[in-house]
């Protein structure tokens, strides 16, 4: 009887998730993008530009990338950013400031229409890797400058090619940071990060997680890159399957602050499990969608226990005035007040009243 009750708990999860509780499926499944660098090989072969061994881009950590860099001279630090700009552009450790210009060089390169809008003067890409769907980080603000850092990591349907979309724009990479700038204020800056393979559509990819234990290790070594160039350790705002990728990560993730917002899950049975010394904070508005599908782990699908329920033990972000799955964003609601107030440091146990104030006319994206 037992055995035949986890059957019917398994085949109901595995309908709701196929079938889609927002109406629709995915209908391939998405490998997940590994390994280092484009560009990788060539890099390595190079004994000549710098008259030393380069960095493995694969092996050597953020931290030995940041010291080899700290010990070129600028017209060395050239010369590899012109030599390898897919390699400088996303190698973690490496000077943000070459790593800006390096993707620059990239994206010149590619030429892709997918990708055109991403080269766009004044941008600020802080990675870009286009096989693939594609991967891109940009940040909005003053990275170097800023006192407080936060990283959003969205959920299914994102990459490269549909970073810039213009549908639910507070929902879209893009739109959740520059909105989340503009409310943190001054000293504040925030990096979309598409760096991982997203599931698309609502299927099997986004019931496991064999994309988020990829995505994972790679926001952890981003994060470790953050550190070792000198930035602040980030908050991390995490969305809809971007929370499985955070919790998988925790663990390991340098950050101040985990943030989830419209998530299945974490893998987690509560704040303890995730054995993070961050802290943990859940937002769920109630029309999101997410909220009918199943907090189960079983035979590999699902997520588990809701981060928002009061048992999971995470800090409550009010989201009341939030609407559906890509509102939480949206300006004016309680949730980006919290969010804001997150970001610049200054958040209490429960959500701030006041109106977060908006960047000056003119900042720094």
């Amino acid at each position: 009887m037992r055995r035949y009750a986890r059957t019917l708990v398994a085949f109901a999860l595995a309908t709701s998730v196929v079938t889609g509780t927002a109406g629709w499926v995915s209908t391939d499944a998405q490998q997940a993008l590994t390994g280092p660098p484009p560009g990788s090989t060539q890099w390595r072969a190079d004994r000549a530009s710098v008259g030393a061994e380069l960095p493995d881009p694969e092996r050597a950590t953020p931290a030995e990338v940041a010291a080899f860099f700290s010990k070129l001279s600028p017209g060395e630090r050239q010369l590899l950013l012109v030599r390898h700009p897919s390699v400088v552009g996303n190698l973690d450790g490496a000077p943000l400031e070459l790593r800006y210009r390096a993707n620059s060089l990239a994206l010149a390169a590619a030429d892709d229409p997918r990708y055109r809008s991403l080269a766009a003067a004044g941008r600020q890409i802080l990675a870009f890797d286009p096989r693939g769907r594609g991967q891109v980080a940009e940040v909005f603000g003053d990275l170097r400058a800023a006192d407080r850092v936060s990283v959003l990591v969205p959920g299914s349907d994102n990459d490269a090619g549909t970073f810039d979309r213009k549908t639910a724009p507070h929902g879209a990479p893009v739109g959740m940071a520059r909105t989340l700038h503009r409310a943190a204020g001054p000293g504040t800056a925030v990096i979309a990060w598409v760096g991982y393979t997203t599931p698309v559509g609502v299927g099997l990819d986004a019931a496991t997680g064999t994309l988020a234990e990829a995505g994972a290790g790679r926001l952890t070594r981003f994060a470790e890159g953050l550190t070792a160039d000198g930035l602040p350790e980030p908050a991390v705002f995490c969305h809809s399957y971007g929370s499985v990728v955070c919790g998988l990560a925790a663990p390991r993730l340098a950050a101040t602050d985990l943030v989830v917002l419209g998530s299945p899950g974490m893998r987690a049975d509560d704040v303890e499990a995730l054995r993070t010394r961050a802290r943990v904070w859940a937002a769920k508005d109630p029309t999101d969608w997410i909220d009918d599908v199943p907090n189960v782990r079983f035979a590999g699908l699902g997520h588990g226990a809701d981060p928002a329920d009061p048992a999971f033990g995470a800090r409550r972000v009010p989201a009341d005035e939030a609407r559906g799955h890509a509102g939480y964003f949206e300006p004016g609601t309680d949730s980006l007040r919290a969010f804001a107030a997150i970001a610049r440091g200054d958040a209490t146990e429960s959500a701030p009243d006041a109106e977060a104030a908006p960047a000056p006319e003119g900042a720094a994206r």
